[in-house]
């Protein structure tokens, strides 16, 4: 292991970064050397005065993207200790001398100082990807889209042969009557006053409520975490994603899922799943398996006139423009 916190090379371009550094005040001495000017006196022979600058750009090759921003993140913010300042004007000024570029699966872009925070902070592609997945906002869980699942015998049955789902018939059926019973409650509270003993019974109602609506949500957000295993699977980019379901691959789907199709497109109906944020997933997804391949040169998409996202379908133009502002967030992350 070669040690450059202590050496000036001036024809140095770049520096690799394979290794963990302690600080970040270590991370930057060893960056930094790259920097040191190269220039050449007299470069004609004939101009004694003249000066040519060799080195125009250097660069920081670091291929941990969480480990870098981060240096960064905390560089910016204890070379200016300013209370006042917040951090995101801190590392705009520190980047306005050490711009930051990535790749993003054709070309490289730079970031600003809002998406190196927000990397530094979130963690990698591979888990914000499983995050969106994981998102509360994907599935419906108020109280009219539970009444109308509780009464669509063939809908909960379908969902109670999964397997964390049992008593899902008497959990909504509790949800209902509590949230309602406190409801009604609160709202005689206004009318009259209301005992100790009333409110204790109030504050427990609602707890109960809210705790078994949130267990309802895991559960279907654990069965929203399989879609992108099932699309992992499948290659049918051109359709949406309940035409792949419901048409094209239902035998998979009901591997991966435990859903047929009947059922699957009864949930639909029901508005179980939140369609627009599901679009949003899905699409996010895809391009994040975009730039993967693209990034190992593979483009097994060329040619294809649309991308199918849940239930939606875009020209891929429309895909590229609408989701250009999204490619510029990834591009730190891939």
């Amino acid at each position: 292991m070669i040690s450059v916190t202590r050496v000036t090379v001036r024809p140095w371009t770049g520096i690799f970064m394979l290794r963990n550094l302690s600080t970040p005040e270590t991370y930057f001495q060893a960056a930094f050397r790259v920097q040191s000017p190269w220039t050449v006196r007299n470069p004609d022979g004939q101009s004694p005065h003249a000066e040519t600058i060799i080195k125009q750009e250097c660069y920081v090759f670091d291929f941990a993207p969480n480990r870098a921003l981060r240096q960064i993140a905390d560089y910016s913010c204890r070379l200016n200790v300013d209370e006042t300042t917040s951090p995101e004007n801190k590392v705009t000024e520190f980047i306005s001398f050490l711009p930051v570029l990535a790749y993003d699966g054709s070309s490289m872009k730079r970031i600003d100082a809002a998406g190196i925070l927000d990397m530094a902070m979130s963690g990698t592609t591979a888990t914000l990807l499983a995050r969106r997945w994981e998102s509360a906002l994907l599935v419906n869980v108020d109280n009219a889209t539970l009444k109308r699942l509780m009464e669509n015998k063939a809908a909960l049955d379908a969902l109670m042969s999964i397997e964390g789902f049992r008593s899902l018939n008497q959990d909504i059926e509790t949800i209902i009557n509590k949230s309602e019973a406190v409801k009604k409650a609160r709202k005689e509270a206004n009318d009259r006053e209301v005992s100790e003993k009333e409110k204790t019974q109030l504050t427990e109602d609602e707890k109960k409520a809210k705790g078994l609506r949130k267990q309802i949500q895991e559960k279907l957000i654990k069965f929203a975490t399989r879609v992108p295993v099932f699309m992992y699977l499948t290659d049918y980019r051109e359709h949406t994603l309940r035409d792949v379901i419901t048409q094209l691959e239902p035998g998979l789907f009901k591997k991966v899922t435990g859903l047929g199709v009947k059922d699957f497109e009864l949930l639909v109906s029901l508005n179980l799943f939140n369609s627009s944020l599901m679009n949003d997933a899905v699409f996010k997804f895809k391009r994040y398996e975009d730039s993967s391949l693209e990034y190992t040169g593979i483009n097994k998409h060329a040619g294809e006139q649309y991308v199918g996202g849940f239930d939606t379908v875009l020209r891929v133009a429309e895909y590229e423009q609408i989701f250009e502002n999204v490619a510029e967030e990834e591009r730190y992350r891939v």
